[in-house]
Parts: C-alpha cells; structure tokens; sequence
C-alpha cells in the first residue's frame, strides 16, 4: 500500500506534466496558424494594395495626358491635382518638362523614355533606406510632338496608412493564442481525465485485489509453518491440510474471479449467442443452488415459472442466476427463505430473486455492484460464507447483465431482505451479436 501511495505524486506529476505538453502543443499550433495565416493575409493585402495603386497611378497620368492636351504641358501638373501623387510631364528624349513637385529623380526620366517608345512603362525605385516610389508613365500627343505624363508615389508613405490594420490584427492574433492556451489547457484537463479516472481505478483495484489476495496467501503460509514447527500425529497434519485446502479454493476463487473481470473489461471473453430459456437456465442454477442453502439451513422455493426465451449466452446466464442465489443465501439466516421466479411480462423475460436476510442500508445500495465492497461488516457478522466474500460476485453479476442489455433492480432496506430483478429484451429483439 505505501509503494502505491508513493507512486500517486508520480502519476498525478505524469498527468500534470501532460497536460502542460498538450497545452503547448495546443497553442503552438494555433500560433504557427495564425503565423501562416497572417502571412498570407499580408502577402494578398500587399497584392491587392500593389494592383490597386498601379492602377490608380496609370489612371492619374492618363488624366495628366488628357489635361496637358487641353491647357498646355507646362500648365498640366499644377492644374491637375490628386492627393499623394507626384504629377510629371516629360518630353520624348526623358527631359523634365513640368511638375506639380520637386521630385526630379533621374530614374523617373528613364522611365519617361520607355514610355515614350513603348506607349507606356512602370518602375520601382528604392529612395534610402524606408522609401519606395512608384511610378506609372503613359505617352500622349500634343500637337505633332510626343510626350510622356508620369504618376507618381511614395509606396511606403502609403502602406503605413495599414500599420493599424497589421497592428490590430497582431493583437487579436495574440489574444487568439491566450484564448486558444486556456482553451487547450481545458480541454487537455478533460481529456486526461477518464484516464486518471482509470489510473485511480486500476489502482484501488490492485489494492483491493492484493489485500484480497494475501488473507488467504497468509493463512496457506502460517498453517504449513505451523504444521513443520514439529512432528505430529496424522490427525493434525490432515487437519492442517484441509484448512490449507479451504484456503487455496478460496484463492482460486478469487483469482477465477479477477480473472473474469479482467476478461470483461478487455473484451477478450468471448460472448456466444444462442436462443435459450431462461426459466430452464434458473431452474439448473436453482437445483446447483439448493445443496448450499440446505446446508446452511434456508429454504430455496422455486416460484412462477413462465416460458422466458432469451437471446445469450448460456453459461453466463447460469453464472448470473447462481451468483444471486449465492449472495441470497450467503445473507440469509438459518431459517429463512429464498426464492426464485421467472416471468415473462410483455414478452419481456424478468428474473427474480427475493429473500428473508438482513437486507442492505440505502446508503450502501448504490455501491453493492462495485468490485470488492462488501458492505458494513456487521452484515456478515455471523456468517462465515459471507464474511470470506471477496465482493466481485455482483461485479461480475453487473457484467453479464450489461452484456446481454439486461437491467438490474436492487430493492432492500436493513432488516427486511432484498429484492433483486433482471429485465431482459425479448428473445427477437436482442442484438445478433454481443461484444
């Protein structure tokens, strides 16, 4: 017991330290999304902002073009005025005619140069280290002379006027990753939850199956000491080997037991199907049942019984049916009774398991199905089947109901024995298979 309340920080620690690596994994992911989704929406602003400001400068020096036509080049610039553009007009040879600014930058003249023997022509121009300008150029006719109209920006100026936007959108990203690690940091809770549920449950299993195991381990080990300490007459070693007997079946009980549950819960015992009768099954239990009551000194009736069929497995049905007369009689005083009906009310096969013993507290009720509770010990108090109970017979009881998508009602109250019945689903209506 201390090795295992030992190895309880080092599982909860297990447990902890995985909901750390989930949570980080969670926010890792959500971050490098974001990261991805914030460069491509970046890539496509920048795009978009690229195509909308070439064509808005192409639509300036067409407007350029079309004003220098009708009031003169040198006049065009100033008279034409669009905010955050540089207006140019240069002649054929890409000399500086007129401007609305003091940009004169020698690249836009060569960009004027194209234009001119192109019809129309574009650059970049990087201007120190955080400037990129723009330019757009588009030649025109004035009179019978050729000259080229050139729109102008400053790129950066402008995509700083989406530094907000960017901004705003890193912030929401960040919240996005706070919210997304919280978020994981619930779900990983959740999620490891059944599983400490079930390192918990495994634990006091094994701690109950171990304390379970050594009682009768103990008593095997002290009566063979016992029996070599030194010579004695044959009486007292057959003595001593019958005790020793007792004790190793009720071991292997308890081991077949064990083992039955852990074929249960991994699945690996398998379920036959059959058509059966389930009052034939009872009544075979019954007469298995009947040596043991008789020997304790309670009388087994044998109820109502009505033709039951029942889709299952035969062996099981017949453990199930005597796992209750068993416990029925294990609680039952000398002199009481115990009976056993099968009916079939609307078409539904029911079992019945009635008898006059000590019954069970209500706040014990809902745990009598769990593996190894025996309840207070003051119901075993006298009876020496009962108290050598290793508590699974209900557990594995509960199993086999569940298999065969039976139902199982316990009614009792202290003093006034217990009531148990197990509904089945009508022979036509169960499921072709079990699992």
């Amino acid at each position: 017991m201390s090795e295992t309340l030992e190895r309880r920080p080092i599982l909860t620690t297990s447990l902890r330290g995985l909901r750390l690596r989930l949570t980080a994994w969670y926010a890792g992911t959500i971050l490098v999304i974001l990261t991805l989704l914030g460069i491509g929406v970046f890539a496509a602003i920048t795009q978009r902002f690229d195509a909308d400001l070439d064509a808005s400068l192409r639509d300036a020096s067409a407007h350029l073009a079309g004003v220098a036509q009708e009031r003169g080049v040198t006049e065009a610039p100033r008279a034409l005025r669009v905010p955050d553009r540089h207006l140019l007009v240069y002649s054929a040879g890409g000399a500086l005619l007129a401007s609305d600014s003091a940009l004169t930058e020698p690249w836009v003249g060569e960009v004027a140069s194209r234009a001119a023997r192109a019809g129309t022509a574009s650059a970049s121009h990087g201007v120190g280290a955080d400037r990129i300008l723009r330019a757009q150029a588009r030649a025109f006719r004035a009179g019978r002379d050729t000259y080229v109209a050139v729109a102008v920006a400053d790129e950066v100026e402008l995509e700083d006027r989406y530094t907000t936007l960017i901004a705003a959108f890193g912030a929401a990203a960040l919240f996005a990753v706070v919210l997304g690690s919280a978020g994981g940091w619930f779900v990983a809770r959740q999620s490891t939850r059944p599983v400490e549920r079930a390192i918990d449950h495994m634990r006091q299993f094994m701690a109950d199956a171990a304390h379970e195991l050594r009682t009768p381990i103990t008593v095997v080990r002290s009566r063979a000491e016992i029996a070599l300490q030194r010579s004695r007459n044959p009486e007292d070693y057959t003595e001593a080997l019958l005790g020793i007997e007792h004790e190793a079946e009720r071991l292997g009980r308890i081991v077949e037991d064990l083992l039955t549950l852990a074929r249960a819960d991994s699945g690996e015992r398998p379920i036959e199907r059959a058509r059966v009768f389930l009052d034939d099954i009872t009544l075979d239990a019954a007469t298995a049942a009947r040596a043991i009551a008789d020997r304790k000194g309670v009388r087994l009736d044998v109820g109502a019984f009505d033709e039951a069929p029942v889709a299952g497995d035969p062996a099981l049905l017949r453990q199930l049916v005597l796992i209750l007369l068993d416990n029925a009689v294990k609680f039952t005083g000398a002199g009481g009774e115990v009976r056993v009906d099968v009916e079939s009310v609307n078409g539904q096969p029911t079992l019945r398991v009635a008898d006059t013993g000590c019954g069970i507290p209500p706040d014990q009720l809902p745990r009598i199905f769990e593996r190894f509770f025996r309840g207070d010990p003051a119901r075993t108090r006298g009876s020496g089947d009962a108290a050598q109970g290793a508590g699974l017979g209900l557990s594995i009881a509960r199993w086999i109901a569940d298999a065969h998508d039976a139902r199982i009602d316990v009614a009792s109250e202290a003093g006034q024995g217990t009531r148990v019945a197990v509904h089945f689903p009508p022979a036509d209506s169960a499921s072709l298979s079990f699992s």
